[in-house]
């Protein structure tokens, strides 16, 4: 089986495609622009291996996309490629809507002039995989979970733009007959994430004692998921997913951002002892405008449909990423010295800048 993932330098998508082609299920072609949040390093384990293939191309070009497709004839089409930072959404929205909506009609007509043209045996078995997130069904209550028939109400340009590109899916699928399944997911943490997203963040800014920045009083509650335990989800919904079908994907980890916050400072303190405690280091920030309260995913579908369940729990996951955070500081060191340094995003146009780092 070949399987062509865009974003496939990405935090989640570096993780697919590792499991991809280490684990020898698939042969990988990578796609990926190489924004500021792709990053090759991530993709070292795997860049030897006959069986993955790099492409640096835009989803956006829909002529590169194209000729891709018929040059290396996958059997599949794993969709992460995105904009995906909330307070960079909040900065520049354009990227967002340019990436996400227009980039993803972009891959779906040039994966439906594809599709097309297979002959039937392989047309039957062919999938595109839409990857999206929990984000799309706005904020929860302090009760209840988002089940795939939650209805859309998306709070911050980066959601919106989600949003849209899922309902595009949705359309070529019931309009075209392209054969699509979709997955939303709640908030991943992992190896290889990006330093800008809270749970990294933390962990280097906690190692440098550095402030550990904190929207408003921390009450947030995110449900979190393992990147392997979502990968692992993602080959199952590609391979055994019902056509035209949605999964909710989580962790069924519920915390409090401070929660979180205050867990690692305590494994930080365990493990590599500073002159006073982390949680000293914790500096409330104004918060995000239009931050979301919280966010809970129902799994049962994918449970019972694919018998799927996260097999990290958070306090052994985090423990696991922590751990591969100080043992690979050459990744995230030439991230920190150039492209991102921890600077607080997300206060608009209008606002006011901070020498205190953004929390996603």
């Amino acid at each position: 089986m070949k399987v062509l993932v865009t974003g496939g330098a990405g935090f989640i998508g570096s993780a697919v495609v590792r499991k991809l082609v280490l684990q020898g299920l698939a042969e990988v072609v990578t796609v990926d622009a190489l924004t500021y949040a792709g990053n090759l390093a991530s993709l070292a384990p795997v860049m030897e291996d006959r069986r993955h293939r790099f492409v640096q191309a835009d989803i956006r070009d829909g002529e590169a996309m194209a000729s891709l497709l018929e040059t290396e004839a996958p059997d599949a089409v794993m969709h992460l490629a995105a904009e995906s930072h909330v307070d960079r959404s909040i900065d520049g929205p354009a990227a967002f809507i340019d990436t996400n909506i227009v980039g993803t009609y972009t891959l779906l007509e040039a994966v439906r002039g594809y599709w097309s043209g297979l002959p039937v045996s392989r047309k039957e078995a062919f999938r595109f995989h839409h990857v999206s997130t929990d984000e799309v069904y706005g904020s929860l209550g302090p009760t209840g979970a988002f089940k795939e028939t939650t209805a859309y109400a998306p709070n911050s340009p980066y959601s919106a733009s989600k949003a849209a590109s899922d309902h595009l899916v949705r359309a070529w699928h019931h309009t075209y007959g392209v054969p699509v399944v979709t997955t939303n997911c709640s908030n991943n943490y992992g190896p290889y994430q990006f330093p800008e997203k809270l749970i990294p963040l933390m962990i280097l800014n906690g190692l440098e004692e550095k402030p550990l920045p904190v929207y408003g009083a921390g009450a947030n509650i995110r449900d979190w998921l393992h990147v392997e335990d979502h990968a692992d989800a993602l080959w199952l919904v590609l391979t055994r997913g019902t056509p035209g079908q949605v999964y909710n994907i989580g962790g069924d980890a519920e915390r409090r951002n401070i929660d979180v916050v205050h867990l690692i400072c305590d494994l930080l303190d365990e493990t590599v002892p500073a002159v006073k405690p982390r949680r000293e280091l914790i500096a409330f920030v104004t918060d995000r405008p239009g931050h979301d309260a919280r966010y809970a995913m129902d799994i049962s579908r994918i449970a019972a449909e694919l018998d799927w369940r996260p097999s990290h729990s958070f306090e052994s996951g985090l423990r696991q990423t922590l751990d591969w955070y100080l043992a690979n500081r050459s990744w995230w060191e030439a991230i920190r010295s150039g492209q991102y340094r921890g600077d607080r995003l997300g206060l608009g146009a209008n606002g006011v800048s901070s020498a205190s780092a953004g929390v996603p």
